[in-house]
């Protein structure tokens, strides 16, 4: 199969305005993600898909790709689709811009679930820690079948026990929080983008029901660890001392 990583990047952002461009480590955030994201074996392609020049030019100096893109796309699987269209690539991997931390193992390990043909797509999951997380409507939850595949994504604590507590340490995992990394076949995404939204995505703010709400079938991989995504300052910060204190110990 031959993969592109499109990684959406835009300028404005209610609680980190020009986030992708945030540079204190010496690198700008976005330049962080794409290098994380060009060491995944299976990646032939790694573009950032922007509306902002300012995005393009710092992508451009550090000898990254980027692709301008519409300025009115409601989502980034819409700014990803519209570059998807131009690509001969067979699955589209989206990462977010604001993942610095990203595995690339992570990349590989999405694309190659859609080696099951009859997949859709594919996400990734990790067991949720505890109760906490499992009430919270902040953390959504995916819930799988034998094979893999996600029966719902919700905001709600699912699946709901009964009877008893829900046993968080159980292994093989069955309460599992959603990480927002996608695969999808070229074909299916383009169709998805063209789609309205489905009742389901709308009640819950999640793209990803437009999927099971029209019968399209998600893979759901399952990892032991979740990357950090970069939403506030003071994530920005944790991520900037976290890079340091690595630099220094690989300089030691």
């Amino acid at each position: 199969m031959r993969v592109a990583v499109v990684i959406p990047a835009r300028y404005a952002s209610s609680r980190l305005p020009g986030k992708p461009l945030l540079r204190e480590t010496g690198k700008y955030l976005i330049q962080h993600v794409y290098e994380q994201a060009s060491r995944a074996k299976c990646a032939g392609l790694v573009v950032v898909a922007t509306d902002d020049d300012r995005i393009r030019a710092a992508v451009e100096s550090f000898g990254g790709h980027a692709v301008m893109t519409r300025a009115d796309h409601p989502s980034g699987t819409d700014r990803v689709a519209e570059v998807a269209a131009k690509l001969g690539s067979d699955v589209i991997v989206n990462v977010q811009g604001d993942e610095p931390q990203i595995d690339p193992a992570a990349i590989d390990r999405l694309a190659g679930l859609l080696a099951d043909p009859t997949a859709d797509m594919a996400t990734l999951a990790v067991p949720l820690p505890d109760r906490n997380s499992y009430l919270s409507p902040n953390v959504v939850k995916v819930v799988c079948d034998d094979r893999g595949r996600a029966l719902y994504f919700s905001r709600s604590p699912v699946p709901f026990v009964r009877d008893g507590e829900p046993d968080f340490a159980a292994r093989p995992a069955r309460f599992l929080q959603h990480l927002g990394v996608y695969a999808y076949r070229r074909n299916f995404l383009l169709r998805l983008a063209a789609a309205p939204p489905h009742p389901l995505e709308e009640a819950e703010k999640l793209e990803q029901l437009r999927v099971l709400g029209t019968g399209g079938t998600i893979g759901v991989g399952v990892v032991a660890h979740a990357h950090r995504g970069i939403d506030t300052p003071a994530d920005y910060a944790a991520f900037v001392r976290a890079y340091r204190e690595g630099e220094s110990r690989r300089a030691a």
